[in-house]
Parts: C-alpha cells; sequence; structure tokens
C-alpha cells in the first residue's frame, strides 16, 4: 500500500518514514509561520524539491534566530548558536536526530548527497552579527549579503542539478545575479527596519546614512527629518532599480523565470508599501495586502506548476550508507588558529631577500610542458600532468615563503578540449582534488572560467574552494579553469552592454577603468610577472587584459622539473629589470652601453 504523505508534503515527496514525514512537516510550518514571503516563493519551487528547501531554510533560520533573540549576551547567544550547530554535525554523522528539524536536514543532506561545510560561511557571517558591526560601505554590505545567503543559493542550484534540472550561472551573469541579490535584501532590509531598530540594530552603510547628512541616532530614536526622508527615498529607488529586468532569466528554465519573475513583482510591492509607510517605516514593518500578493502568486503558481509538470525530475531516495560529499565539522569554531607554515624544501634553501620595491605583487604562471615531458619517459600524457600538480604544490609553498600576494596559474584553456577524451578526463579528476591541499596553510582560493561543459560536481569544488578560503588573508591562489581571455573580454563587455541598456550607465563614460570592474575578478590586480615554461614565447590568450604591462618571463625547463627555486629565480630576474610603464628611463640602463670585444652591446647577445 502507497504511503500517503502528511498535509503539506507533496505526492512525489511521500515518505515511509512518519517520523521523516512529521519532521519535515515541522520545517514547513516553521517556514511559513516565521517568514510567510519566502514560504509562498518556495511554494513556487518543483514539488518533489519543496520538503528539502523547507529543511535548508531552517537549517540556516534556527542560528540566525538565535542571534537575532534579545535573550542573554551575544556571547551567550553564540554559544548557543554553535550548540546547535555542533549538534547537527553530530546527527549528520549517524545519519538521523531526535530534533525534528534536524532529522530533516539530515535526510536532505544524505538524500541529495550535499556538502555542509557549504553552510559554514553563512553561519559565520550569522555569527558575526551578534557583534552588531555596521558596514561601512555599499562593498560591505554587499559582501555581507553574499556571506549569508550564499549557502542557501548555492544548495538550491544544486538541487535543481542533481534533479536534472540544470541552472548554469555563467560568469557574465553573476555580477547581474549578485546586485538582484542586493535588491532582494535591501528590500528586505527597508521591510524590517523597524524590528531592527527595535534590537538596536542599523545594518544599513555608514556611508549612505552620511551621504545624505542623516545621523544614525536619528533611526534609532525614530525622528522621521528630512534627511532620513531622503535616505529612504534613494534606497527605494536602489533597491527597485537592481530587482527590475535582471538579465541571467534569459537562461533560466521557465519554471525558474515563473519564480523568479514573482520574486521581483512581491519585493517591488513590498518597496511600494516602504515608500506609502512614511514615517510609520520606523515604527512598523510595511507588507503589501493579501489581495496585492494573490495577485502575484496566482499567476506564478500556475506558470511554474505547468513548467515542472513539463519537465521530468530525478529525485533521489536517501541512501544507507553516508554520502562522500559531507565535511565536518560546521562551526566557525573549528578553523585552526594558526596555519601551517609553509614546508621547506626537501633541500633546506631559503628564499632570496627581496627588496620591497623589486617584489612583484601578482605572478601569473602558464604551466607548460607537462604531456612532452611524459612522452621523453615513455609515460602517457595524463602521468605528466600528474608530476606538473606536485611541481604546482612546491611553487605555491615557496611563493608563501617568500610573501608573494598573488599567484594565478593556467590549469586548463577552454582550447584544451580539444585534447584526447582520457587526457581531458585526467585534468579533470585532479582539478576535483585539489582543494585540501591549500586549506591548511590560509591559502585563498579563486577560480576564473566558464563552467560550460564541465561536471557539475566540478563547477561545486571549484565553487566550494572559493567559499571556504574567502576569508584567507595569505597568499590569493587563482585557478584559471576552462579559461579563455578573450571569452573573459567578450562576456565584460556584454555586461557593459546590458547595463547600458538597463540605464545603468552612460556609454559615453565607458573607459579602461569601467570595463575592467566588469571582469569576473574585478579586485585582481594587474600581473607583474607572467612566466612561461617549456621552451614556448606566447601567452596563449592567457589573461590578456591583466597582463598588458607584464614583464614576460621564459624558461626552456619542463613544468613537471620546476620547483619553488624556479620561482624565486623569475622575481629575482623581474626584480632586475627596469619597468617604465611608458615613460623615459631616467639613465641609460648598463647592459645598453656595455660594448662586447666584437662591437655588439651585452643586450644583443
Amino acid at each position: 500500500m502507497r504511503r500517503l504523505p502528511l498535509p503539506g508534503i507533496p505526492a512525489q515527496a511521500a515518505i515511509d518514514d512518519p517520523a521523516l514525514r512529521a519532521a519535515y512537516a515541522a520545517c514547513r510550518r516553521f517556514a511559513k509561520t516565521a517568514n510567510p514571503t519566502e514560504y509562498s516563493l518556495m511554494q513556487l519551487m518543483p514539488a518533489a524539491m519543496r520538503p528539502s528547501c523547507w529543511a535548508l531554510w531552517t537549517a540556516l533560520s534556527v542560528p540566525d534566530n538565535i542571534i537575532d533573540t534579545a535573550s542573554g549576551t551575544p556571547a551567550q547567544r553564540v554559544t548557543r548558536m554553535r550548540a546547535w550547530i555542533t549538534s547537527l554535525e553530530a546527527d549528520v554523522k549517524q545519519g538521523t536526530s531526535s530534533d525534528p528539524f534536524r532529522r530533516a536536514i539530515v535526510d536532505t543532506v544524505w538524500r541529495w548527497n550535499l556538502n555542509l561545510r557549504d553552510l559554514s560561511v553563512s553561519f559565520s557571517a550569522i555569527e558575526a552579527d551578534a557583534e552588531g558591526r555596521r558596514p561601512a560601505t555599499w562593498t560591505d554590505w554587499s559582501a555581507r549579503v553574499q556571506r549569508s545567503n550564499a549557502s542557501w543559493a548555492g544548495q538550491c542550484l544544486i538541487l535543481f542539478n542533481r534533479a536534472g534540472l540544470p541552472t548554469p550561472m555563467r560568469p557574465q551573469y553573476q555580477r547581474d545575479f549578485a546586485r538582484y541579490l542586493d535588491g532582494v535584501y535591501l528590500t528586505d532590509t527597508l521591510a524590517d527596519l523597524s524590528a531592527d531598530l527595535d534590537r538596536g540594530a542599523l545594518l544599513l552603510p555608514a556611508e549612505v546614512i552620511d551621504g545624505f547628512d542623516a545621523t544614525p541616532a536619528d533611526l534609532l530614536q525614530r525622528r522621521w527629518t528630512p534627511q532620513i526622508q531622503a535616505l529612504i527615498t534613494h534606497l527605494v529607488s536602489r533597491a527597485r532599480h537592481q530587482l527590475n529586468a535582471p538579465a541571467f532569466l534569459t537562461v533560466l528554465h521557465p519554471g525558474a523565470v515563473a519564480l523568479f519573475t514573482a520574486v521581483s513583482n512581491l519585493f517591488l510591492a513590498r518597496l511600494r508599501a516602504v515608500e506609502r509607510a512614511g514615517p510609520r517605516l520606523l515604527h512598523t514593518g510595511p507588507r503589501p495586502g493579501k489581495l496585492a500578493r494573490q495577485c502575484i502568486l496566482a499567476p506564478a503558481r500556475a506558470k511554474a506548476a505547468l513548467a515542472w509538470q513539463m519537465t521530468p525530475l530525478n529525485v533521489p531516495r536517501t541512501p544507507s550508507l553516508p554520502p562522500q560529499q559531507i565535511a565536518l565539522p560546521l562551526t566557525p569554531a573549528a578553523r585552526p588558529a594558526a596555519h601551517t607554515p609553509p614546508r621547506p624544501h626537501a633541500s633546506g634553501v631559503r628564499p632570496p631577500a627581496i627588496a620591497p620595491d623589486r617584489m612583484p605583487r601578482h605572478v601569473a604562471i602558464i604551466m607548460d610542458g607537462n604531456g612532452r615531458w611524459a612522452a621523453g619517459r615513455d609515460l602517457p600524457r595524463h602521468e605528466g600532468h600528474r608530476a606538473g600538480r606536485s611541481a604546482l604544490l612546491d611553487v605555491i609553498e615557496g611563493a608563501r615563503e617568500i610573501g608573494l600576494q598573488h599567484l594565478t596559474v593556467y590549469a586548463f584553456s577552454s582550447e584544451n578540449w580539444q585534447r584526447s577524451p582520457e587526457e581531458v578526463a585526467h585534468l579533470l579528476e585532479l582539478a576535483r582534488d585539489g582543494r585540501q591541499q591549500f586549506v591548511a596553510g590560509g591559502v585563498r582560493l579563486r577560480w576564473a572560467g566558464s563552467p560550460d561543459g564541465l561536471p557539475e560536481d566540478l563547477v561545486d569544488e571549484l565553487h566550494r574552494g572559493e567559499r571556504e578560503t574567502r576569508g584567507e588573508t595569505g597568499l590569493t591562489l587563482t585557478i584559471c579553469f576552462n579559461y579563455g581571455g578573450r571569452a573573459e573580454l567578450a562576456g565584460a563587455a556584454a555586461d557593459l552592454a546590458r547595463a547600458a541598456v538597463a540605464g545603468d550607465l552612460d556609454p559615453n563614460s565607458i573607459s579602461e577603468h569601467l570595463l575592467g570592474r566588469y571582469l569576473p575578478n574585478p579586485d585582481m590586480p594587474d600581473v607583474d610577472l607572467l612566466w612561461r615554461t617549456g621552451g614556448e614565447h606566447r601567452i596563449s590568450n592567457f589573461l590578456p587584459w591583466q597582463t598588458s604591462y607584464a614583464e614576460l618571463h621564459f624558461t626552456d625547463g619542463y613544468w613537471p622539473d620546476v620547483d619553488r627555486r624556479d620561482l624565486w629565480q623569475a622575481i629575482v630576474t623581474y626584480g632586475r629589470r627596469d619597468r617604465r610603464h611608458g615613460t623615459a628611463s631616467a639613465t641609460p640602463r648598463p647592459a645598453a652601453l656595455a660594448k662586447t670585444s666584437s662591437g655588439r652591446s651585452a643586450g644583443d647577445r
């Protein structure tokens, strides 16, 4: 006899275990009561995925509620939050829980093979809220939004992908999606302003408050001044602009388009309620009326349901053994207080002393010659790539030893797909298991490249490495994987064009600086030194924008034969260069004047 679900649990997600069904129902009630708006939007997801959405929302909301409560000191609230997370860790290990919320969360993690470490970024951001720190700038505010909500959005995308509904967020749309999230949470901040003021919290960036000659005291003491009115008007306009016509909708499944369109319309309605509230905004939380909500949600439900019905879903069953993706612990305290120092070179050699003004900030490397190294030893080409990874690990240790700030390596170009399927498969496999090599060393990992064509689990792993190391302040290691420099520039140009069409910028104001801000990693500094091994003398579509003024350094040895000493020698060579950036040299370089006995200058040899 088929087990029927409890009320509210979709038939597609029917579960035989009554306790587990009750656990999902508890998450559903919690979401519906705590945040009716987000709950109504979760109901636009495919029916079979809704219970997992309720559980994941609960996983983030329970710690957030603990921190936001007025009970106890901030330190006591942090202790309670960490205790809940520790209990979740223990429950995940054993595969069940006596707590209904955590029981549903554990089943979701096991069922969908999720990595709960993705939540640790949000847990850290939630914990930081207990300290009451105000964001200073819009950049700080946006970073907090992304940290707090990246896990929720990322896990939902993983659910889509693993259910057979790929939702690739291509690099050219990531900026647009981040801006859209900013609009959603700025709207939330405005609608919840009075509740935040009740607990003495002011989440708006200081720069925008100061820019309107308003004061935090005016807001905290609920004084509706002309400056506060102008501030709110500006913030409403900013949020509305961020929510309107997101470009990433053009690449999503029709069901996801219906969902995000409903999000936009519902939050735009909330902004209209904020506008109408006037001085009451500082005392009550304005919400759209029930009729307005229904006019938005009813057609969205019909469109989403039709779209999902036309798409077959693959909802996994709960496995009997733990999934492979789980990584624990989750608590922010789990991070080691001190990172492991760089491993010394086998020879005991130490890095050379480099004067600060002769030290490059950013070194980029084209790691060439792996295949030729293997062929010279009658080995398969993939063995050359494996040896090349060992060389990279030693070079990274050398970069840490010498104090390099940025290291970028060309691991897999968009043209490398033309190689044999066997070689490509080995390159993808090597990329999957590289992240853990760097976490203990305080290295910040970044990925530059496109997800197009890459396996979903590898894309998840690359993003996970970025999230887990986002707070590190040592060496920034950028892995260029499935990367093409011209494609990166074309994507930035397309983003600029979309921004101009949307009215975000004047086409006449486009400059080199502005184009650079639209690159996928706009904070990446220009490359000072570009080093290529393997005897080739070209840059092969690698960082064409960032290497415009780079010093070029070519060596003949194959990459697997390289170690940190070669990096140090490249840096020493760089330090001897006269970098003029288009200006005239103050004095002629001696090499240009020293003549040999044959009459040729030393620089001509």
